[in-house]
């Protein structure tokens, strides 16, 4: 079907327009005020509402395969399509965990069948795949990077071995996006505090996992991509110390070295975890809140440059467990837009800047094909916003397969109201069309 969204704010690319947008075949067509149209196509009243490209997720965890009991690619994506994000990259500590070219394209083989969104998916390393992960090479175009945990992580995904990173590093032509944490740091501080204390709880989460072990690994990935010249984008940055690896003199088109910020970064602190104890749990750690302050800032300015989830469900049962044995994570696909749309309305961000970092940005990071913008001939991912319609996020209305969220109480003064993915209307007001299937990303390199 196609559609003429009529009479919204039209927001892109640092501008707010009234305007209408056309969309035919599943691409953007035209965009002005009083197209004439000359084919058949559904009108829906945007008026009072902002139109704004979908966001694109660059961080999440959704499970699929082997750990479908916390969530599948199906439910996962249909949440996200829910709160305004219509593509994303999925990461690969799956059980298998993706280590080879067969791995990764029974991933894209599941989320062809049942994904609402448009997805890729990361290749994944071991200290022992490198002739795998530079078969990626072959599909540059195909594939939106290679990811290296340089911390903990599930299995053998924990890259430690300094040879091997020197491989990755110097032979991947594709983006290598990093989880830095030091795991040295990590299992030295956990064996100190639990001398001292005996039994641990939430709020040592980011005395474990602190500043200086974020640090010391992101420098320790920019080292290894200075000096091969690599393409890194290094993910979920959380403390003020390492901020000061990152520029903005460049525009991101000419970049090298890219950094990620996740919403829940930019949200909670470490004083919230005397409410919400293991709900917050992540790697790395919410920390204390000047670095929320620093991370704000260095948004603002362009030294972070793109917004993300790091959406990384768990069951209720494996998050409420005493703080050692519970699993690191967050749900967040759902709710990330409306929650920077409810630093759009604190005036903190404007609704322009939220566009380009969970939108624009990310397209230009992973130099993705033809989506990112509203722009004629690009494929019409489109999401539609009520700036004035509360939303309050409840058990009843979660949609992810774990059925909770640290949100939950949390009313948002925006709700998402329509959400176009390639053209089809996957969400309107409440109601989804399961009838199409997202696409595979393309990428120009």
């Amino acid at each position: 079907m196609n559609y003429i969204i009529k009479n919204g704010q039209v927001v892109n690319e640092g501008k707010t327009t009234h305007t209408d947008v056309l969309v035919k075949n599943g691409r953007i067509e035209k965009i002005g005020s009083g197209i004439s149209v000359k084919f058949a196509a559904q009108e829906i009243d945007a008026t009072g509402q902002h139109v704004i490209p979908g966001a694109i997720d660059d961080q999440v965890h959704f499970r699929e395969p082997g750990l479908t009991h916390k969530a599948t690619i199906y439910t996962e994506a249909r949440a996200a399509v829910a709160g305004g994000i219509t593509s994303f990259m999925e990461m690969p500590n799956t059980v298998p965990p993706v280590f080879t070219q067969e791995l990764l394209e029974d991933k894209y083989a599941i989320a062809n069948n049942t994904s609402l969104a448009n997805y890729s998916f990361f290749m994944g390393t071991s200290n022992d795949n490198i002739d795998e992960i530079l078969r990626t090479n072959d599909k540059k175009n195909d594939v939106c990077g290679v990811k290296i945990f340089m911390g903990s992580s599930t299995g053998n995904l924990l890259v430690d071995n300094p040879l091997m990173l020197d491989k990755v590093f110097g032979g991947s032509e594709l983006l290598i996006a990093t989880h830095c944490e030091d795991e040295k740091i990590i299992k030295d501080n956990f064996a100190r505090l639990k001398a001292e204390k005996g039994t641990l709880e939430p709020a040592d989460h980011p005395i474990i996992r602190n500043e200086e072990a974020c640090f010391e690994s992101s420098f320790r990935a920019i080292q290894f991509a200075k000096k091969y010249g690599s393409r890194l984008h290094i993910l979920h940055i959380s403390t003020e110390k390492e901020l000061q690896l990152f520029g903005n003199m460049l525009p991101l088109e000419e970049k090298r070295i890219t950094a990620e910020v996740c919403v829940h970064h930019l949200h909670f602190t470490a004083d919230d975890y005397a409410q919400l104890g293991n709900k917050i749990k992540c790697n790395p750690a919410i920390k204390a809140a000047y670095n929320r302050d620093a991370l704000w800032k260095a948004l603002l300015d362009d030294r972070l440059d793109v917004i993300a989830t790091d959406h990384a469900p768990h069951t209720w049962a494996e998050k409420d467990e005493p703080y050692e044995k519970a699993h690191a994570g967050l749900p967040l696909v759902q709710h990330s837009v409306l929650m920077m749309l409810n630093y759009v309305k604190q005036g903190k961000i404007t609704i322009e800047k939220v566009v380009e970092k969970m939108s624009h940005a990310v397209a230009k990071c992973f130099t993705i094909q033809d989506r990112g913008y509203i722009r004629e001939g690009y494929f019409a991912d489109i999401v539609m916003v009520d700036m004035n319609k509360s939303y309050s996020v409840s058990k009843e209305n979660i949609l992810f397969k774990c059925g909770w969220s640290p949100l939950e109480g949390t009313t948002f003064p925006a709700s998402i109201t329509n959400t176009f993915v390639n053209g089809n209307l996957v969400y309107g007001n409440g109601v989804f069309d399961e009838s199409n299937r997202g696409m595979r990303l393309k990428f120009k390199r």
